[in-house]
């Protein structure tokens, strides 16, 4: 090979071997701006999804936290207000189901007077008297339970503590206290006992007649009748029954219903307890003696018969279950009886059965003045036509008291 041939074929490989440096060269930059670029962008889609950096990721721990902190007194908070919804709840149920109680006897006393008034024998005279009585509210009606053969009762009773003509009317317009003597008919209606009742009616205007035939035997049923018909034309808060040998401080009376008037259904009297007599002939002997237990056993707690007090409630159940409602020999046990079973709250008030003076004198003197006052051996104020002025003048309340209070 000559010189020249050789010259020319190195020159030949030189020239290939620089382009093949510079398409190396233009490669590597080609590749290094390449991963520049991806690099770049997968640096960023993170950031884009929200996934935070080391910086951030500290902050949002410190967040967090603050919040936990926030968290717990808002659960604090929570928890209080949760207890009071429960409260206020609660106290909420309670109205409703006291407005719901006051409507289902407003709707039954309706109904009582609706049927009094077209039976074919009213219970209270007149559809007008029964209309405008039903209308209005009172605090307390009370029925002074009496006998054909007590005129002179009521008349010793009609001049101490019971008030007369206007002062009466002021009462019940003023006080909201209504006082009836309460009497049934007699066996042989439009007789001679009955006339004479409605004579003395004429004159004083302050009985209620029932739909009741009269009869010691029968006081639990005229009782039933009593608060049947006085929830049917009186609309009051408290129904009181009384006997007409009791000598009653009205004011006192007024009090102490006063201080019961949140209760729903609450019985107010001396409570007691005796025994159940099963020997035939005796006093007070129960025929249904067995349904007591052994012998020697005694009554449920009821309250005694001489004066005592039911709700509104109370009242308007009677009237409803009159029908079914059953009666043993003895009224106050039968009351008593009616109860049980009930949400019934027994108040045991001793001032609702003090005895004559000196007993009912000296508590007035020490300022526990008495709801009323009676002997217990005779089950009422002993000769109470000869001495229910005496007591009255020795135990009464003052007179201004009654028209000075405000219940």
């Amino acid at each position: 090979m000559s010189v020249k041939s050789k010259g020319a074929g190195d020159i030949a490989r030189t020239r290939r071997n620089v382009l093949s440096r510079n398409w190396t060269l233009f490669l590597c930059f080609v590749c290094f701006y390449a991963g520049v670029f991806f690099t770049n962008r997968m640096w960023m889609v993170p950031e884009a999804r929200n996934i935070p950096r080391t910086s951030e990721t500290v902050n949002k721990r410190l967040k967090l936290k603050s919040e936990a902190c926030s968290t717990e007194v808002v659960r604090k908070h929570t928890s209080n207000d949760s207890l009071q919804e429960v409260f206020n709840t609660e106290h909420a149920m309670q109205m409703l189901n006291k407005t719901v109680s006051d409507l289902e006897m407003k709707l039954q006393a309706a109904k009582a007077v609706r049927e009094s008034v077209h039976s074919s024998n009213p219970v209270s005279g007149n559809s007008k008297t029964v209309e405008s009585t039903s209308k209005r509210k009172y605090f307390i009606v009370i029925g002074i339970s009496t006998a054909f053969s007590s005129r002179k009762r009521r008349d010793s009773v009609r001049m101490t503590w019971m008030p007369q003509g206007e002062k009466r009317k002021k009462l019940e317009e003023e006080k909201g206290i209504v006082i009836r003597f309460v009497i049934g008919h007699s066996s042989t209606s439009g007789g001679i006992l009955d006339r004479a009742v409605e004579e003395e009616e004429i004159m004083h205007k302050d009985f209620l007649r029932l739909d009741h035939v009269e009869g010691y035997m029968e006081l639990a049923a005229k009782t039933k009748t009593y608060f049947s018909t006085a929830v049917a034309l009186w609309d009051a808060q408290f129904y009181v029954k009384v006997d007409d040998d009791v000598h009653v401080n009205l004011a006192t009376l007024g009090v102490t219903l006063s201080r019961l008037r949140m209760k729903p259904r609450v019985y107010i009297g001396c409570m007691k307890s005796g025994p159940v007599l099963a020997r035939k002939g005796v006093r007070y002997h129960e025929p249904e003696y067995w349904k007591f237990g052994t012998a020697g056993n005694k009554y449920f707690r009821h309250a005694t018969g001489q004066l005592y007090a039911v709700s509104k409630e109370l009242a308007t159940y009677i009237s409803i279950n009159q029908h079914v409602l059953h009666k043993y020999a003895n009224e106050d046990v039968s009351v008593g009886s009616w109860f049980i079973g009930l949400d019934v709250e027994h108040v045991d008030d001793r001032r609702l059965c003090c005895g004559t003076p000196p007993d009912c004198e000296w508590k007035a003197q020490a300022g526990n003045m008495c709801v009323a006052s009676f002997d217990w051996r005779c089950s009422g104020i002993c000769s109470s036509v000869e001495r229910m002025a005496e007591v009255h003048r020795r135990c009464s309340e003052d007179e201004n008291t009654l028209w000075s209070e405000s219940f």
